[in-house]
């Protein structure tokens, strides 16, 4: 054979070979590399997306929490404010308690006084009497001299 007809042969051969691996095997090996490109930029694509929402989910839990401390300051100061008021109110109740007890205790201790007054005045003219009946040696009518014992309670 002749060097010629062999390197021809090759050629058509070769020629033969790159027409079928371009009709028939290379469109679907594109496609499989297009599509995988195509699913690794959408993969990249979700995964920037993720990322983007991720910081803004993060965002608005920072700004919620930020938010939720602030109330809760906020609560917290008020109940103190409130149990502050409280406890005030409960002082000045206690204290307006007190000052009625001491009020009643002192009308009780006035009206006692005034009670132990009057009986010791009653003990005081009843010596009296018994005393000037001893003196004179003779019965005092109390009936009787009920005008002069009564002048003599009110001088004591």
């Amino acid at each position: 054979m002749n060097l010629n007809a062999t390197l021809l042969a090759q050629i058509v051969v070769f020629l033969i070979l790159w027409w079928f691996t371009m009709k028939f095997v290379w469109p679907p090996i594109t496609k499989a590399l297009d599509e995988r490109a195509k699913k690794i930029a959408d993969g990249l694509a979700a995964a920037d997306k993720a990322k983007l929402e991720l910081s803004a989910a993060n965002k608005r839990v920072e700004e919620q929490l930020a938010q939720t401390r602030e109330e809760a300051t906020k609560r917290i100061a008020d109940a103190e404010k409130r149990a502050q008021s409280i406890v005030e109110e409960a002082k000045k109740r206690a204290d307006e308690e007190a000052a009625k007890i001491i009020a009643q205790a002192k009308a009780e201790a006035e009206q006692q006084m005034i009670q132990a007054r009057e009986a010791l005045r009653e003990q005081v003219a009843t010596l009296a009497v018994k005393g000037a009946e001893q003196i004179l040696r003779r019965e005092v009518n109390a009936s009787v001299h009920a005008d002069l014992l009564n002048r003599l309670k009110t001088e004591l």
